[in-house]
Order: structure tokens, then C-alpha cells, then sequence
């Protein structure tokens, strides 16, 4: 039987290898056959999860929610200090260079996630812009989105600051922060089908990372050096909590 470990679209590109150098890891340490998917966007996540066939999730906070109500997975496990923050920018010569001179009818660019839209509305609210003074550019990724803005497309961008603080220097050059939220509660976290096959096999390999060096590269490739903590059902109910205040 093959586990299938999907990966939510939205990390950095220089994360890739260190994805697949996780699957073949938890293949050996697990002795299990994996197979990873890296789908491109929100839609294509959507329809292969709607397939049914995917075992483990690593999925951003809002999808997790949904996941966890709907379709009977469980969270496990989350990145030690790795909390999702999200960025607003601006083009770095195109005249919004802070938050007020964001005005309704601006035009903002992000990629499809839903999490990073709810905090950078909340951030927002500060400004008195809410979601329907908005006219919204939904583009495949982040990258694409700071095209959009450096060609002028759209006034402000929404970016998860791991994927922001990752785009080259040059992209960074033409672009202008406006605020960086701090939030500390809200990450990723690792989903498990409660049905699936080798579930605790595949959990204490992925919580055992930390203890060797292969692991420690891992976890380096990953971004993520203090690596993976265990989740308890209260923890994902608490996560589900704040995703539900953010939503009001």
C-alpha cells in the first residue's frame, strides 16, 4: 500500500528538495512506501484531496480547520517556532509607501489562501478597509503576485512572509513592506487520515527528526531547525478557535 503525503502550495520554491528529501526519509525510516504531491495551487490541492485517497496533509491553518470538521482528519503535528505570519507590500516606486494610503477600490494581489487573506484583512482593519473595498487579483502563486505589483497590476500584495523573505533580492529591491504581522499562534500543521495505514510509524519518524544529523538536514532543507512537535486534539481544537475569531 502507498501512503500519499500532500503538501499544502504555498512554501517557498527553495523548499522543495527538502520535501522530497522528507518523503524518502519517512519511506525508510518507516518502511513504507510513500508517494509526495506538491500540487500547484489552492483548486488542484482541492480536487485531489476531494479524490480521497490522501493519507497525510501538511496544511496551512484554515484548510487544517476545514479538514479536521469535514473530511476526518486529525492534526498531529506542527514546526516548533514556526508560526504563519503574512506580508503586505507595496511596490517600492509606485506611491503607497505605508498602510493609510491604502484606499477602497485598491487593487491586491495574492495567491489563493485563505489564512493569509483573513490575517492581512485583520491587519487592515486598521486603516477601516474591509474585504468588499477591495478589488481582489487572485494569481497562481506568490511569485506571480509580485510580478503583478512590480508591473504596476495592483496597488498592495499579500504574501506568507516565509514565501515574501524568500523571493530574490532583486524582486525584494522593487518591493516595499508595509506591515509584517506578529501573531505567534497560527502555523501548519501536519494532518493524519485517522484510518490510515502506518500513522504512528510515520509520526514518530517525523517527531524523531531532530535526534541525527540526516534528520537535522532534513528539517535544514525544510526551514524549519527545532523541528516538528506533537499536536493533542485540544491543540487542534484551540487552532480551529482562532481560525473561527479571525473569520468573525
Amino acid at each position: 500500500m502507498t501512503v500519499n503525503l500532500l503538501i499544502a502550495p504555498d512554501f517557498a520554491p527553495e523548499r522543495f528538495a527538502g520535501w522530497h528529501m522528507l518523503n524518502t526519509m519517512l519511506q525508510k525510516r518507516a518502511n513504507l512506501k510513500m508517494h509526495l504531491l506538491t500540487p500547484a495551487n489552492a483548486d488542484e490541492q482541492s480536487d485531489i484531496i476531494e479524490q480521497g485517497n490522501v493519507d497525510i496533509i501538511y496544511a496551512n491553518p484554515f484548510d487544517a480547520a476545514y479538514l479536521i470538521r469535514e473530511k476526518g482528519y486529525q492534526a498531529v503535528a506542527r514546526p516548533i517556532g514556526k508560526s504563519d505570519e503574512m506580508v503586505i507590500a507595496s511596490k517600492a516606486d509606485g506611491g503607497i509607501n505605508q498602510l493609510e494610503d491604502l484606499k477602497p477600490g485598491c487593487k491586491i494581489a495574492m495567491a489563493d489562501n485563505r489564512d493569509v487573506k483573513l490575517i492581512g484583512l485583520r491587519l487592515l482593519e486598521a486603516v477601516d478597509l474591509t474585504d468588499s473595498d477591495i478589488e481582489w487579483h487572485t494569481t497562481e502563486n506568490y511569485q506571480a503576485a509580485a510580478r503583478e505589483l512590480i508591473k504596476g497590476n495592483a496597488d498592495a500584495a499579500f504574501f506568507l512572509a516565509e514565501v515574501y523573505h524568500g523571493l530574490s533580492r532583486l524582486t525584494r529591491s522593487q518591493l516595499n513592506v508595509l506591515i509584517e504581522s506578529d501573531l505567534n499562534d497560527i502555523s501548519h500543521v501536519v494532518l493524519v487520515k485517522e484510518t490510515a495505514t502506518g500513522n504512528q510509524l510515520l509520526l514518530d519518524g517525523l517527531l524523531g527528526l531532530g535526534q541525527d544529523a540526516d534528520g537535522q538536514a532534513v528539517l535544514a532543507e525544510l526551514g524549519m531547525p527545532a523541528g516538528f512537535e506533537r499536536m493533542s486534539e485540544e491543540d487542534g481544537e484551540f487552532m480551529i478557535d482562532l481560525m473561527d475569531t479571525l473569520l468573525d
